[in-house]
């Protein structure tokens, strides 16, 4: 079988419970510092956001594609009219500063804009599975519980609550099975293009598109 599907099959058979007592086991209370809304160093904060994700943020917000969302940069060159070539699927929108656009800081305390509408690979963080073709938030783990991956975050060790472990644990399986399910998709979809110069194309799994979001 081929390795993705075969790590869809092993997302989709994850157990909510066991994952919820991995959690409980490393423990998290999100103390919003907000380090995961913010850049880091000089690199932009950079969070996977897909399609659908970015429409859901735009009926909450009413704001446009790129608002919401900018091409991931990995993989782009700087040329003279600014970033070019071809991309595989979206990142967060950031602001001047490099931050996540809906992320606010007052008095030292942060909070996201849009929180109840927020993205999985934030309603996660700082954990991830250890699925092959998912990804890891903010580096290697520093801590892991069964298949559970916990990654850099001041909150870990705090204590959680069982039914904030269990909505936590759905929301990571929820999002395992997204990832592959994306990744599968953008293979599927993805015919090679040929950007011209200070053209960006971004490949996601509806196919190739523009920096807004439209096919190309």
């Amino acid at each position: 079988m081929d390795p993705l599907e075969t790590e869809l099959d092993g997302a989709r058979a994850l157990d909510v419970d066991a994952l919820a007592d991995a959690i409980e086991s490393i423990g998290f209370e999100c103390t919003r510092c907000g380090a995961c809304c913010k850049a880091e160093a000089d690199d932009p904060h950079t969070a996977t956001v897909f399609p659908d994700e970015v429409r859901d943020l735009q009926a909450a917000t009413d704001y446009d594609w790129r608002d919401v969302a900018r091409p991931m940069p990995y993989g782009l060159t700087e040329g003279e009219d600014g970033s070019e070539g071809e991309t595989f699927e979206w990142a967060l929108q950031t602001g001047a500063c490099g931050d996540c656009t809906f992320y606010e800081e007052s008095e030292g305390e942060g909070r996201c804009t849009v929180h109840e509408d927020r993205p999985l690979i934030c309603e996660t963080y700082p954990f991830s599975v250890a699925l092959g073709g998912t990804s890891q938030p903010m580096g290697e783990a520093v801590d892991e519980a069964g298949m559970v991956r916990a990654h850099e975050c001041e909150g870990l060790g705090r204590d959680i609550s069982r039914a904030d472990a269990e909505e936590l644990a759905a929301a990571l399986k929820a999002r395992a099975i997204r990832e592959l399910e994306e990744a599968i998709g953008v293979r599927e979809a993805y015919a090679p293009v040929d950007a011209g110069p200070g053209e960006v194309v971004v490949h996601d799994s509806e196919g190739p598109k523009t920096p807004d979001g439209r096919p190309r």
